[in-house]
């Protein structure tokens, strides 16, 4: 699961960098107005970096029918699923993220974590097209937790090394490889207002 990340741009300089040229991209228009960076909910627009280049992009596939919203995508089955399939074939995405929350919950509380790296993360997404739509849409994919995460939460998105950035893009990652090389040892941090540690 990922329900809500984080965007600082001000203590980050790849974040900042990327909403830079996102800036530049799609100056005096309405979506980049409507650009959010802090905490993330899911609809929201933020920076999401594809094999061409960065765009702005709307957290949440519409539901079938119209109905709901969907903001994550198993990795395990997502190359099967109907509503993902085409995407995982050929319009793969990285979202960039200062940390990502988590809550754990403890009887009737819940105890929000903060999970990073101290750095930027990328995490593995999927778009989308829709129609009516001015911008794409996008999912977080997700897998199974860490095992030193598995007491917040049984699921964690997907986190690619630099390294695998261009795989991912290109599609040349398979699920499999996806969850292999994904990044595992994160620190994490109980918060109630902001975190100290990210």
């Amino acid at each position: 699961m990922c329900g809500r990340f984080y965007l600082d741009p001000e203590q980050e300089k790849e974040i900042k960098e990327i909403i830079e040229e996102i800036s530049n991209k799609y100056k005096d228009t309405p979506e980049l107005a409507a650009m959010k960076t802090g905490e993330i909910y899911p609809t929201d627009i933020v920076p999401v970096i594809t094999a061409e280049a960065p765009m702005l992009m709307k957290w949440s596939f519409t539901g079938f029918g119209g109905k709901g919203q969907i903001i994550n995508a198993r990795s395990e089955t997502a190359a099967e699923k109907p509503m993902f399939r085409e995407s995982f074939i050929s319009k793969r995405c990285l979202i960039p993220a200062s940390h990502y929350f988590e809550w754990k919950k403890r009887g009737t509380h819940k105890q929000k974590y903060a999970i990073g790296l101290g750095e930027t993360l990328f995490l593995a997404g999927l778009y989308r097209v829709e129609p009516k739509e001015m911008l794409p849409r996008f999912v977080i994919l997700t897998r199974p937790a860490a095992p030193r995460l598995e007491f917040i939460h049984d699921r964690m998105p997907v986190i690619l090394p630099k390294d695998s950035h261009e795989l991912w893009l290109n599609n040349l990652l398979d699920s499999n490889l996806l969850i292999s090389k994904s990044i595992e040892d994160l620190q994490y941090e109980p918060i109630n207002l902001q975190p100290s540690l990210f």
